[in-house]
């Protein structure tokens, strides 16, 4: 009776260390509509994207979308854009309306801001009330500035759109847009590969980082772009993160764990939230991904994209 029972206990115990240790992840997408990349058009990077999306399995992605951006040129069309992908699952949130830096901005103005993507937003199908800091810059180190703005966003029933990881994509597309306008060549398999495999090496960095911090995985954010590199490769990234034995969640998902909750206090607020965490148990620094700082990730590209010797 007690050999049946040591069995049964095994077993039940080979069944649930799987899911104990899962790694779990949402993707989230910034900027959008955003402005033209290197290789496709606004529409076009839309349609890639979507499929890509769906070829890699990834059922809910949230995009946080900026409505000044349709006062733009390329905004033409943007709102078709935003709805596809809504059409197609998504959700959309807030990332201001115009894009400003709080560490250059009253709270007054950068409140209102919120207020006027919060108007452009509202009675649409697949919002979510959560509002994301435009360069992840939640008040620097000025706390009252914090302060100020967390209790902005609860007075509005919105909730901090958070990430806990991220790979710089956006520093990535702006080298290959400039090697565009510069006329270089550009080896599109080693931009693949190397966009793949940052990504992925971001969620592994701060994966490891958080069980340090946490004593346990969370349900991570991806911090992403509505780039090119995106919509031309999105589906590799989630292939390669399942290699890595990742499972991909939805945004609602990742937005019900408990990590939300934290109000991390350190000397200053702007970054990831896996990053403040850590701050604030006392971890040393480095405590963000390598590639994330932009002279590493621009001597990669260089090197590995463009084949120029260092």
């Amino acid at each position: 009776m007690n050999l049946i029972r040591l069995l049964l206990l095994s077993l039940l115990f080979a069944l649930a260390a799987p899911a104990a240790a899962q790694k779990r992840i949402a993707f989230s997408f910034d900027d959008a509509p955003r402005a033209p990349g290197a290789f496709l058009s606004p529409d076009e990077r839309t349609v890639k994207l979507i499929a890509g999306l769906k070829r890699g399995g990834v059922k809910q992605a949230a995009f946080f979308v900026n409505p000044g951006n349709l006062d733009h040129p390329y905004g033409k069309g943007g709102e078709d854009r935003l709805l596809a992908y809504v059409a197609a699952g998504h959700v959309l949130a807030n990332h201001s309306f115009s894009h400003p830096h709080l560490n250059a901005t009253s709270v007054e103005a950068y409140l209102a801001d919120i207020d006027k993507a919060s108007a452009w937003l509202k009675g649409r199908e697949g919002v979510r009330p959560w509002f994301r800091f435009p360069f992840l810059d939640e008040g620097g180190s000025d706390k009252a500035k914090r302060d100020a703005l967390r209790a902005g966003l609860k007075a509005r029933g919105l909730r901090n759109g958070y990430v806990t990881t991220d790979g710089s994509d956006w520093n990535m597309e702006a080298n290959a847009i400039a090697a565009v306008r510069a006329g270089k060549t550009i080896d599109m398999d080693a931009l693949r590969d190397l966009y793949v495999e940052t990504m992925v090496g971001g969620a592994e960095y701060n994966e490891a980082l958080a069980r340090k911090t946490l004593g346990r995985s969370p349900v991570h954010i991806f911090l992403m772009h509505e780039t090119d590199l995106a919509a031309l490769w999105i589906a590799d990234v989630a292939a390669a993160l399942r290699e890595q034995g990742w499972q991909i969640v939805t945004a609602d998902e990742a937005y019900a764990d408990p990590i939300g909750a934290a109000m991390p206090d350190v000397p200053s607020a702007q970054g990831t939230l896996t990053e403040a965490l850590a701050w604030q148990k006392g971890l040393p620094a480095p405590r963000w991904y390598e590639r994330d700082t932009v002279a590493v990730a621009n001597a990669l590209f260089r090197e590995r994209v463009l084949k120029e010797k260092p």
